[in-house]
């Protein structure tokens, strides 16, 4: 069955006591997938990272405790997800360890380079130039920088269960190419649990 057109914007941006209520819910319905990137990311403890799309702020959480010695940033463009996830890891924050910000992956308010590790978990589907976010991921990491992109890849099943006005999925060869295309090398295409695909890359700076 359909999702709702207003249930899926809220799920591209939550807001009010509904976006509260999502983002409940896709704090248990990403897990697995959230899980899966992280490892994937092969994280090392004072590995500065970046989420795109943070949410509910569980997997900013589980990040953090994987670098110790580093820094965990997350950018999402909801308000609500921003109140959600900073209540979530407040001692975090007050650490140092943790900074949230209400942004947008096509305009990332760090510079160059400064950045080990990038993920972002079923974002893609939302980006209206994908390319444009993928140069802008390009630029705030480093050098050999890895990036993980967990999404649903573009099948008749999936597709008949989002609005097509809110939605573009993308099959694994296509978000390959995009990868190629804006600055990754070394992509790979792995299956979180839940079906999810995982597109591995690292970004190559031009010289």
């Amino acid at each position: 069955m359909r999702r709702p057109e207003f249930i899926a914007r809220q799920s591209r941006c939550p807001s009010g006591l509904l976006g509260w209520f999502i983002g409940q819910i896709m704090s248990v319905e990403t897990a697995a997938a959230n899980d899966a990137a992280l490892t994937a990311l092969a994280l090392e403890p004072g590995d500065r990272v970046l989420e795109v799309g943070f949410g509910h702020g569980r997997t900013v959480e589980r990040a953090a405790g994987m670098v110790p010695e580093g820094l965990v940033v997350g950018i999402d463009p909801s308000d609500e997800m921003v109140r959600m996830a900073t209540r979530r890891c407040r001692r975090l924050i007050e650490a140092g360890r943790v900074r949230l910000a209400r942004a947008d992956s096509a305009s990332i308010p760090y510079p160059d380079g400064f950045f080990d590790k990038a993920y972002a978990v079923h974002t893609i589907y939302f980006w209206d130039e994908p390319g444009r976010h993928l140069r802008e991921l390009g630029r705030v990491l480093r050098d050999g920088g890895r990036l993980v992109l967990g999404f649903h890849a573009n099948k008749e099943i999936v597709v008949a269960a989002f609005p097509a006005s809110v939605y573009t999925f993308y099959s694994t060869d296509e978000v390959s190419r995009l990868l190629e295309q804006t600055g990754f090398d070394g992509v790979e295409g792995e299956y979180s649990a839940g079906g999810v695909a995982l597109a591995i890359a690292r970004h190559r700076r031009s010289a």
